[in-house]
């Protein structure tokens, strides 16, 4: 027992002491993390709470964190200044239509690429790939002569249309690289069984690209939900526009009604805060998974 006592004793402090410097660099992580969040939090927090507040509290010095009299009419009145509810179903039109369009565009194209042996497919790709360093800016001129030309001004057609021709490069460079960690083996396997190009793509792959069709679905929601410069260019008529668009209208040359402004910013954060909680499972494993082909 002395001799048991004798040996075990010494490893004790050490690992008593890996211990306790685990335990001080989690503390210090834990604590950074917490106060990164709070700098990315705090202004969430500020937009909310100044969606309640009264219009002289909005820009008080000292901030005003918690308003004395909070102001919930200031939601009822965003409806009542102008035709929200008509926005929302305009941007839920706009959105979906994107959506839909870029995730099946994207998916063709990705497999085109990815499986598909043809001449040119490689400089076809590389050419796809050098356009994400175009700047959007060059091609928006063109872009509007060219929907001027098909009569689309001050409709939802330049919003939703070209998405539906895999527009966006990057989801595409996405899919491709998910794509090549599929084993092409279940290709080859379903072809003997009779299946054709389309019926493996859409009973085979795509089943199987669960998780990277959820990010692109989410990047590509996020960038309609929030689009401002598109419709700006394309939409006239108030019975066209997007909540972009209604919101920036909320604070207008000759009243400042940034509490309408704040309460409207809000409204619009929640559906985008819910999707993105409800699909975090798929979109973390979306992103990391693309960065990871076996081919």
């Amino acid at each position: 027992m002395n001799i048991q006592t004798l040996n075990s004793s010494p490893a004790a402090p050490v690992w008593s002491s890996a211990r306790l410097r685990r335990t001080i660099g989690l503390v210090v992580l834990q604590i950074g993390l917490t106060l990164f969040l709070i700098t990315f939090l705090a202004p969430a927090f500020w937009m909310v709470s100044s969606s309640l507040k009264a219009s002289t509290e909005v820009f008080q010095h000292p901030i005003v964190w918690i308003p004395q009299t909070p102001q919930w009419s200031n939601y009822a009145k965003v409806f009542q200044t102008l035709p929200f509810a008509k926005f929302a179903w305009n941007t839920f039109v706009v959105v979906a239509l994107a959506v839909i369009g870029t995730v099946l565009s994207t998916a063709i194209v990705a497999y085109g690429l990815a499986r598909l042996n043809f001449p040119g497919r490689r400089i076809i790709f590389g050419l796809m790939v050098a356009t994400i360093m175009l700047p959007e800016i060059v091609t928006l001129i063109p872009r509007f002569i060219m929907f001027r030309t098909f009569r689309w001004i001050d409709t939802l057609a330049p919003l939703t249309v070209p998405f539906w021709f895999a527009l966006t490069t990057l989801y595409v460079f996405l899919m491709y690289q998910f794509l090549r960690g599929i084993p092409a083996e279940l290709d080859e396997a379903a072809t003997i069984d009779g299946a054709n190009r389309w019926q493996i793509l859409w009973m085979v792959v795509l089943p199987l690209c669960k998780p990277v069709i959820a990010t692109i679905a989410v990047f590509a929601l996020i960038q309609h939900y929030n689009e401002f410069l598109t419709p700006l260019i394309y939409l006239n008529r108030l019975d066209n526009w997007t909540l972009a668009l209604g919101v920036r209208a909320l604070n207008d040359s000759n009243v400042a009604n940034w509490e309408l402004v704040f309460a409207a910013s809000t409204l619009m954060l929640i559906p985008v805060l819910t999707l993105f909680v409800i699909a975090q499972r798929y979109f973390v494993q979306g992103i990391a998974l693309t960065g990871f082909g076996g081919r």
